[in-house]
């Protein structure tokens, strides 16, 4: 693991966010959190991201809108999808959107981390 490796953390329940961030942080990641896609887009934090890590149903602009957006703009930024919703054409969607992995919530840290560290080595070869 790279200890510079800045996570971003996408999620409308203040509580998943403070969760997720708090497992990421105590080993050692740089977390930004954001209750919106829109948040995350305009932070300058978009750019520097080793990984994005986001919730599927979001306001406005869905997980999946971000992810594909990202890529006709040229991103490689790898994704792991989450939802409370983890029905299989949602995965399925997900994963052709070409998300790293998708994590049906609740989630155990240690599937977050395996997921994590597929991303990183994933960003680390595009």
């Amino acid at each position: 693991m790279s200890v510079a490796s800045v996570i971003s953390v996408l999620d409308d329940d203040p509580y998943v966010r403070a969760a997720i961030n708090n497992v990421l942080e105590s080993r050692g990641y740089i977390v930004h959190t954001f209750a919106s896609a829109e948040e995350f887009l305009r932070s300058t934090d978009s750019n520097d991201t080793s990984c994005v890590i986001a919730d599927v149903q979001m306001p406005f602009v869905t997980g999946i809108d971000l992810l594909r957006q990202m890529r006709a703009q040229g991103s490689v930024t790898p994704f792991i999808f989450i939802s409370a919703f983890p029905d299989e054409s949602v995965r399925v969607r997900a994963l052709e959107a070409g998300a790293i992995c998708f994590l049906g919530k609740p989630f155990a840290a240690s599937d977050l981390m395996h997921c994590l560290e597929r991303a990183l080595a994933a960003g680390e070869r595009s």
